[in-house]
């Protein structure tokens, strides 16, 4: 294995930079040997991806010894409890980013920001979650990722303080997603969806425990494509989970998704994988579909709210509202009309237009469609235009 990518020494420079050697279950440790493998026999990294990538795995280890040695000094913290969060669920590209946006704005709810989830300690205290030093540092990184790579901002855009998803904390625990969104490792995305999970979960529950201890709580709203394939692991760590599943066409939602994972592993790699996304991020749709109807078998006790994206898209509030009076929640003073509100100040394509075509990645709309028809039918789910999708 490269010297780069070898998991002693990433380790040791996380202990480095923190003075701490306790990384907490070592269930992690399998995934990033895993990973680190795969960059390097799989991804075909350019010269950036070489320099950029060990210094994100390092910084994803720094956040683990951190929560874990805050949790240790404060062991309170394991005695949070995290009441029945609202999870978004769903593949990339279903809409899980425009409905978690909306809910940020209900001063009822409580989302994981993006800079909270890679610099969790210490937990923020109110008034320090939207704005302070640690926003700052962080947005200098996306940025930095978005004068490297443009589309990217135009694909999603997704500012520090903004939500994000669950994959960035459980990328710390090195089974996750988040990690096959940026470079093409298909031997460690197998070894991860093979597995239950349970490591990561626990340690996500560890990070909003730790992030909600200095006062900042609220109704946890989360999202993840993560966890669809993980359904099982997400309820057993959150019993009383009020699940929403997100159904969008699959012809644009497969071409939005493709479009997003060439466009961000081709920061970091010179080779077409274009025949490779294809297929790796088709089947990811049909594996997620195929477990939560198995999850739906199985545990019918544990309710999926189904939300369709086009109803979202022409009635945002409207259909957040049906979501409030689905799962009985309070809505905060003046949420809906925040809501109203940011959906005028955030325009779609406010940082620029994304437009993709399947044909690009050796697909067709009909094929597409005709693959997914049984969820189709059952969802009753749109069919849109990539030439005018539905939220242009």
């Amino acid at each position: 294995m490269s010297a780069a990518m070898n998991p002693d020494d990433l380790q040791a420079q996380a202990t480095e930079q923190t003075g701490l050697d306790d990384f907490g279950d070592p269930s992690y440790r399998e995934g990033l040997e895993r990973y680190g493998d795969a960059l390097v026999h799989e991804a075909q990294l350019n010269d950036l991806g070489n320099v950029a990538l060990p210094p994100s795995l390092v910084a994803a280890l720094v956040n683990r010894l951190k929560v874990v040695d805050w949790a240790k000094q404060h062991p309170e913290v394991t005695g949070e409890r995290i009441e029945a969060p609202v999870v978004v669920i769903g593949m990339f590209r279903a809409g899980t980013t425009f409905l978690s946006n909306l809910l940020d704005v209900d001063p009822s709810n409580r989302a994981l920001l993006g800079w909270e989830s890679q610099d969790s300690v210490p937990p923020p205290l109110p008034g320090e979650r939207k704005t302070g030093p640690r926003v700052d540092a962080a947005q200098g990184g996306v940025d930095m990722l978005e004068m490297l790579n443009p589309a990217i901002s135009a694909i999603h855009h997704e500012a520090a303080s903004d939500p994000t998803e669950c994959i960035a904390v459980m990328g710390q625990a090195f089974q996750s997603i988040s990690w096959e969104a940026i470079a093409n490792v298909p031997s460690y995305g197998a070894w991860w969806r093979a597995g239950d999970n349970r490591g990561a979960y626990d340690y996500h529950r560890l990070v909003l425990q730790t992030l909600q201890s200095a006062g900042v709580r609220g109704r946890w709203t989360l999202k993840s494509p993560h966890h669809a394939l993980a359904l099982d692991a997400l309820v057993d760590t959150y019993p009383d989970a009020r699940l929403v599943l997100m159904h969008r066409d699959p012809a644009t939602l497969t071409g939005s998704v493709c479009s997003l994972i060439n466009v961000m592993s081709s920061t970091f790699s010179d080779a077409d994988h274009r025949p490779y996304i294809a297929q790796h991020w088709s089947d990811t749709l049909e594996e997620s579909i195929r477990r939560i109807e198995d999850f739906r078998a199985r545990r019918p006790e544990h309710q999926v709210l189904d939300v369709r994206y086009a109803d979202l898209a022409r009635d945002p509030v409207g259909t957040v509202r049906g979501i409030y009076g689905s799962l009985g929640l309070e809505a905060g003073d003046g949420a809906f009309d925040a809501m109203d509100a940011h959906r005028t100040a955030h325009p779609r394509g406010e940082f620029g237009g994304h437009r993709y075509d399947v044909t690009e990645f050796g697909l067709t709309e009909a094929a597409v469609r005709d693959r997914f028809r049984d969820y189709i039918e059952r969802y009753d789910v749109e069919a849109e235009h990539l030439d005018r999708p539905i939220d242009a």
